[in-house]
């Protein structure tokens, strides 16, 4: 099962709209007879993948997958069906299908007579897909909020000038994770006033091919030449001030995983709303002492009702370009609220 959810985090394969997937098919002897992963929609299951490459000698073999085998007919036909039609004596899988259009891959696998075990390695399997497993079971995205923040919780000066508070290390390392996710959300306060492009770039600030939806949210008419409205991505306007109306919009479009780049209002609807699932702060060594909060008024009157996050990573950016700042990435998960 190792070596199956090593094949499904395979570098370059996407987090969504699919799940990353991997299957190894074994002989009695325990022997890898031939293994494969999912690389995308549209493109074989990992279930496929293997058996295509087993051929006849996928007969009597044990599929160790990392999902339960799916039981539906999309863009590719049903895998437990082809386990069930190349042999397949046995199947072990980590984690159950949360989705339930493509679940019931074991009880179809069970009533054709093949053996069939569920569980092995599970919290494992959830992780590899950690955003995909979060929206199937809770019916809406994954949101991570990222902000830049001087030492004092300012994202920009008394004037509203903001650039740099994030140094060029940063802004690049925001890239790459602007990259993992399949939806850039801003409210149209900051579309109107920043003007935003809300592409994903590389170190070089060359746009990448593959780009995440853009979707902006509030009720103000925006001016056509926007810069999010240039035709370099996609890009929805989500006629609504509601979190859990924009979500519910964007889950219905197929979105997992959305990353929370508008301003302290926006960010803070989201937090008062129990919306924020991972917070990813970039912290300048600089001191404001007036200007623009990294967040609006959270409603929080006494320290006693404070909001605590767990830390659960912590990066020194160094310098990408003489005399920058050094940054510090913050990644936090909120604690449960009473």
């Amino acid at each position: 099962m190792l070596r199956a959810l090593a094949l499904a985090a395979s570098p370059g394969v996407p987090t969504g709209p699919n799940p990353r997937v991997g299957c190894v098919l074994l002989d009695d002897a325990g022997n890898a007879v031939a293994e494969g992963w999912h690389r995308g929609a549209g493109s074989p299951h990992a279930e496929a993948d293997a058996l295509r490459q087993a051929g006849a000698g996928a007969r009597g073999t044990t599929a160790v997958v990392t999902l339960e085998p799916c039981n539906h007919t999309g863009r590719t036909g049903p895998c437990a069906r082809a386990l069930v039609e190349a042999g397949v004596r046995r199947v072990v899988y980590a984690q159950r299908d949360p989705n339930p259009v493509a679940a019931g891959g074991a009880a179809t696998l069970r009533a054709a007579g093949v053996e069939v075990e569920g569980g092995l390695l599970e919290g494992e399997a959830r992780r590899v897909n950690r955003e995909w497993t979060f929206a199937m079971d809770r019916g809406r995205p994954f949101v991570t909020w990222k902000f830049a923040t001087t030492l004092d919780g300012r994202s920009a000066a008394a004037d509203g000038t903001s650039r740099w508070v994030s140094s060029r290390a940063a802004r690049i390392d925001t890239h790459r994770l602007r990259a993992l996710c399949d939806t850039m959300l801003v409210g149209a306060n900051t579309v109107a006033v920043d003007d935003p492009l809300l592409t994903v770039r590389d170190a070089d600030d060359h746009p990448l091919e593959v780009q995440p939806l853009r979707a902006v949210m509030g009720l103000r008419d925006l001016p056509a030449d926007r810069r999010v409205f240039d035709g370099s991505a996609r890009t929805v306007h989500l006629r609504t001030r509601d979190p859990h109306e924009a979500l519910k919009e964007l889950f219905e479009l197929d979105r997992q995983h959305v990353f929370l780049e508008g301003g302290p209002t926006l960010a803070a609807a989201f937090w008062v709303a129990g919306l924020v699932d991972e917070v990813v702060a970039y912290v300048a060594p600089m001191l404001l002492g007036s200007g623009r909060q990294a967040v609006a008024d959270l409603g929080i009157g006494t320290i006693a009702d404070a909001a605590h996050l767990t830390v659960t990573d912590v990066t020194v950016l160094e310098p990408a370009v003489p005399d920058d700042d050094v940054n510090v990435r913050i990644t936090m998960q909120p604690q449960e609220r009473p």
